[in-house]
């Protein structure tokens, strides 16, 4: 009975473990049917999101890869076009040589062969435009058909006996013709400039015109002039002495104003102002009627120098010739490539001169400074009286920059007496603003050094003209340099002044031609010299009822 007890357990504990093999052996067909159906979906999804990252791809990479397949380096165009083997300079030769043939082509009536000339011009001039602006060499199948093509037309233009000899002879007579022209337009622009920069403005003309009929009208002027000439204020030398020789009513008020504008006891200075006959009764007459606060103006006329003649002065006989007249003053030239600006008669003016006779015109004072009507003051100039010019006559700004305006550039050191005499690099200097002591002019009889180069130079081999030649070998070995500061020069040409300097100069000059008065000034000056203007501005209205 146990046997058969044990037999039966046995049996069930077979049967138990075929049932969990076979149960592990097996699996749902459904779960088999599922498992499938996942795999297909992922598959399609790796394929449909490997297809989206290829068509989206960033055009960077692909942009790189071609860099990659097609390098290039950075080119100096400017050498590509000096280089001889450079297909660019291939180009610009055969450009060149169809330009000629376009206007022989054009002479001979030939407008269609000058056309197929234009037309590869152009494509040259746009290849060769593509090369600069990429920056990159241009190569041989982009030149190649330009230049086969101009070469055909160059081979055709040959054949119609446009050969070298022709353009050769061609070419001189346009290249003489073009020259002529454009010495022609140069002695035009500065025969016009020049005539603009010595043009007067209506309205300061006006101005003039009304203030002499003023003067001539009312007498009182005549005898308040006559008063003033008796103040014991114009040789005080305890005050503060400027004289100013101009014929400009205008550009003088300026100068006057800005100076005592700028003063800290504008009652203490005092103006000497020479004009010609002209324009004396007009100038008299608008700084009678004007109060520059409290200063004294004095109006003199250089007809009043008896003693400015032919016989003390080389200047005036000179003035009376012929020769001299005709070289400043005649209408028309027979030499048209003469420079105008050297012909200019303001440069023999005797105001322009009279700079060298101030000991002469007020004999009575020890110090004075100088000043050109085409100036503006910015600071107290009362402090020059009391720099110390150690002996020398003139106290100024020097101009010379390394080799730049020194005295070989001002005058002719071919000749003997002045290369015996003067040093060639010596510093250049300016008039404008000068401060002279006039007991040591005297002393030096700096004058007569004057009248002597003056007439050393009668034939102007020793320099052109003007006045700044003939001061710096009057004043040579004389002349003592000042600050920078004092005196900022070139308003009247130079467009690019900085502009720290001018508002520290104490003086800003409108040397030049383009002077602050006229419509051709530099815009970016005049302000300097308007501001000026409209600080006098109420004094206009005391002559309201002239004008």
């Amino acid at each position: 009975m146990l046997r058969g007890a044990g037999h039966g357990g046995g049996d069930a504990r077979r049967r138990a473990l075929e049932h969990r093999r076979s149960s592990r052996r097996r699996l749902p067909g459904w779960i088999w049917w599922l498992l499938g159906i996942f795999l297909l979906v992922g598959l399609m999804l790796f394929v449909l999101h490997h297809k989206q990252k290829e068509q989206f791809r960033p055009p960077v990479v692909d942009n790189g890869s071609e860099i990659k397949e097609v390098p290039h380096e950075k080119v100096n165009f400017s050498e590509e076009l000096l280089s001889s083997t450079s297909f660019a300079r291939q180009l610009a030769d055969q450009m060149t040589l169809a330009k000629a043939y376009v206007i022989l082509a054009k002479e001979h009536g030939n407008l269609q062969l000058a056309w197929e000339f234009s037309s590869q011009i152009r494509n040259c001039q746009r290849l060769l435009s593509e090369g600069a602006v990429s920056g990159r060499a241009i190569t041989q199948d982009e030149a190649h058909p330009i230049i086969s093509r101009l070469a055909r037309l160059i081979y055709k233009a040959q054949d119609s006996h446009y050969d070298i000899s022709t353009t050769i002879v061609t070419l001189k007579s346009h290249a003489l013709a073009l020259e002529e022209r454009a010495k022609a337009a140069i002695v035009q622009s500065a025969e016009f400039g020049q005539l603009a920069a010595e043009s007067f403005p209506k309205n300061l003309h006006c101005l003039t015109v009304k203030l002499t009929e003023e003067w001539l009208r009312n007498p009182k002027h005549t005898s308040r002039s006559e008063e003033q000439r008796n103040s014991t204020r114009l040789v005080d030398n305890n005050l503060y002495h400027f004289c100013i020789f101009s014929d400009n009513v205008l550009a003088t008020s300026v100068v006057v104003n800005s100076t005592v504008s700028n003063a800290n006891h504008p009652q203490q200075l005092v103006f000497h102002v020479v004009t010609d006959r002209i324009h004396f009764g007009a100038m008299s007459t608008w700084f009678l009627i004007n109060d520059f606060k409290g200063c004294t103006v004095e109006v003199r006329c250089i007809d009043e120098f008896s003693w400015l003649n032919a016989s003390s002065s080389p200047l005036v006989r000179q003035l009376s010739e012929v020769e001299t007249q005709g070289y400043y003053y005649s209408a028309g030239s027979k030499n048209p490539e003469r420079e105008i600006k050297f012909h200019n008669p303001k440069f023999v003016s005797l105001l322009n001169h009279l700079r060298f006779y101030i000991p002469q015109i007020l004999p009575n004072l020890e110090k004075v400074v100088f000043l050109d009507d085409d100036v503006v003051v910015q600071k107290d100039l009362t402090q020059l009286f009391s720099i110390e010019l150690h002996g020398n006559v003139i106290g100024a700004v020097e101009t010379c920059l390394e080799s730049f305006h020194r005295y070989h550039k001002y005058l002719n050191f071919s000749n003997p007496t002045i290369r015996s005499k003067i040093d060639p690099q010596t510093c250049g200097w300016a008039f404008g603003m000068n401060i002279f002591d006039l007991i040591a002019w005297r002393k030096a009889n700096a004058t007569s050094l004057y009248h002597y180069w003056q007439e050393q130079n009668s034939d102007l081999l020793l320099w052109r003209t003007g006045t700044l030649p003939a001061g710096l070998l009057t004043f040579y070995g004389l002349m003592e340099p000042l600050d920078r500061r004092w005196h900022v020069l070139g308003l009247g040409y130079d467009v690019d002044i900085d502009d720290r300097l001018i508002e520290s100069a104490a003086v800003v000059h409108y040397n030049g031609n383009i002077k602050p008065w006229l419509k051709l000034a530099i815009r970016r000056y005049k302000y300097i010299w308007e501001r000026c203007m409209l600080q006098f501005l109420h004094m206009r209205l005391a002559v309201e009822h002239i004008m």
